[in-house]
């Protein structure tokens, strides 16, 4: 009975814990998803894409009304954009893209983003466009086949984007061709974006009830009373899109290799061998990040290892200037890859290379000059230093001589007397070999 008994109360208390889980999951089930925010600023880079496609991944599993996309952007490279593109549009989440605050730019590979987005929005004061591929130094031919290939891909791409949302074709295709931007109103005006929003408040209200085509058909957006995450990188987002950017790799990577240099020429200074570890380190795995030119990082290998051999080999710097013949085409190559997006400011490689370069000639230089000395010190040092005969040298016998402050056994060829002048013209273990000075009797 007892059995029975304890049966019967446990069975009692789960069917009240099941009650229980059911009135506080009815109000929860009832309740909208949330709204999911992220500030995606600065270049348009494999670093931002991992943080992107994690939140809209993360989005997606948990069921977000949207998510709102808070852009500020120059550009950046057209396969990271790709891969954005791609995920907004296998979402089955909205994606918001809101230009935003006041001053802020979606130009470049940004206003592609913004074409992309299932409702598109700026805020008063912004800009968007300005989406022709770029080069090294943008003084490439602008005829060549290779830019023409370029500008056609990306032209349809913009195009194409513009057409699966129903905003302007023509306006995209303009803004790769032939750069065009437009302020905020402008774009509007234009069909390419679906509202000017002066914050965030209004641009929600502008959203509720509004249906958008994601890839799972129509969804009617709801934000009403529905909470806004505010969502941030990880540490190793952070360092991923700092670093990740064509002109902050180089940069890392020349001066980890000018810091080794430094430290492997100059012994025992420690901080530069350190520093210069750390950056290179960095530069390496941002350039693992980045699709670079196979061929332009084996030549900066290269270029690292003939100014190792520099410091070990006497060649008076000729391997020095071939290091830095590699480095400078090496550094053309790695990183010049337009179709991509994937290139390096001439502005900003310029002087840094003349800058490493400067640095590393006038090592080689100390170096050098610093070999070709006569020895300061030790018994080689006491060679071409003048000296008085203290006693008296006889030939085949010698005598003592008075030199840096100290007393030596010395030999001459033939008799030089005491208080002489002499000089010394070799050691012989512990023993001078000089001869009389000029004008001494």
């Amino acid at each position: 009975m007892k059995v029975k008994r304890n049966r019967s109360i446990i069975m009692a208390l789960l069917r009240l814990m099941a009650v229980v889980a059911a009135f506080v999951a009815a109000p929860l089930a009832g309740q909208a998803a949330g709204i999911r925010s992220m500030s995606l600023k600065g270049s348009v880079n494999p670093g931002s894409v991992v943080w992107f496609l994690r939140e809209l991944d993360e989005a997606n599993r948990e069921g977000d009304t949207l998510l709102l996309v808070e852009l500020d952007t120059p550009g950046g490279l057209v396969a990271s954009l790709r891969q954005m593109v791609q995920g907004v549009m296998a979402s089955k989440v909205p994606v918001v893209v809101y230009v935003a605050p006041s001053g802020a730019q979606a130009a470049s590979a940004g206003a592609l983003l913004l074409l992309s987005a299932h409702v598109s929005a700026m805020a008063p004061g912004t800009e968007t466009g300005a989406a022709h591929p770029v080069d090294l130094g943008g003084n490439a031919d602008k005829g060549s086949v290779m830019n023409a290939k370029i500008e056609n891909d990306l032209a349809a791409f913009a195009r194409s984007l513009a057409q699966k949302r129903g905003r302007n074709p023509e306006w995209a295709e303009r803004a790769v061709r032939e750069s065009i931007a437009s302020t905020a109103s402008e774009a509007l005006t234009a069909g390419v974006i679906d509202t000017v929003a002066a914050n965030r408040k209004e641009l929600l209200a502008y959203l509720d009830g509004r249906t958008v085509m994601t890839s799972t058909g129509a969804v009617t957006i709801h934000t009403a009373s529905v909470q806004v995450q505010e969502v941030s990188p990880t540490f190793g987002e952070q360092v991923m899109m700092t670093i990740a950017d064509p002109n902050i790799a180089y940069f890392l990577l020349l001066l980890g290799i000018a810091g080794l240099y430094f430290e492997l020429t100059t012994p025992g200074a420690v901080l530069p061998g350190v520093a210069g570890a750390i950056a290179l380190v960095l530069g390496a795995w941002a350039i693992q990040l980045l699709s670079v030119n196979v061929t332009g990082l084996l030549l900066i290998l290269l270029a690292i290892l003939f100014f190792g051999l520099e410091i070990f080999v006497v060649s008076s710097g000729a391997l020095a200037i071939a290091g830095l013949v590699a480095l400078f085409i090496g550094s053309v190559m790695v990183f010049n890859q337009p179709e991509i997006g994937l290139v390096i400011n001439w502005w900003i490689f310029l002087p840094l290379f003349l800058s490493f370069s400067a640095g590393v000639l006038l090592l080689v230089f100390v170096v050098l000059r610093s070999t070709r000395k006569r020895a300061l010190s030790g018994m080689e040092g006491l060679i071409g230093e003048r000296g008085s005969v203290e006693r008296a040298i006889v030939a085949g016998k010698g005598g003592k001589v008075y030199v840096h402050g100290e007393l030596w056994d010395a030999s001459a060829m033939g008799d030089i007397p005491a208080g002489a002048q002499v000089v010394v013209m070799s050691v012989d273990g512990m023993k001078l070999n000089v001869k009389q000075s000029k004008g001494e009797a």
